[in-house]
């Protein structure tokens, strides 16, 4: 049986950051009273772009982690590339707000870029060098 248990983490780290930032949409729409789409305001605009650049990613991510896992095991590169993107992504949703935190948005873009820019890298070494 394969055991994946870097990408079993990071998939339900992944699912309850999804989880909060749905909950966050929803608070924003009751806030400014919209039920479909935004409404115009940009409160709830910023929450849902943070909910979909979460889901614009985290796909990507995923498939990346397990396949990497899947060809070459579990190890520690793997894990601290999983929990940084989901340390990121917190704080790109925190950050969204604007504020004080505003810089978390910036953080969480570049880490997710960088993570994303690591396992298509190491990815793509996996499969065109037999060094990795």
């Amino acid at each position: 049986m394969l055991s994946l248990p870097v990408t079993l983490t990071i998939a339900a780290g992944a699912a309850l950051v999804n989880i909060w930032l749905m909950i966050r949409c929803g608070q924003a729409r009751t806030k400014e009273s919209v039920s479909i789409g935004d409404g115009g305001s940009e409160f709830v605009i910023r929450r849902m772009r943070a909910h979909a650049n979460f889901v614009e990613s985290a796909p990507f991510v995923l498939v990346l982690i397990a396949a990497l896992e899947a060809t070459g095991g579990t190890n520690n590169w793997l894990w601290g590339l999983g929990i940084v993107y989901i340390v990121g992504r917190l704080a790109h949703g925190v950050g969204m707000d604007g504020g004080a935190l505003g810089k978390g948005r910036m953080v969480g873009t570049l880490t997710s870029m960088l993570t994303l820019l690591g396992l298509a890298g190491w990815a793509l070494a996996r499969v065109y060098t037999a060094v990795l």
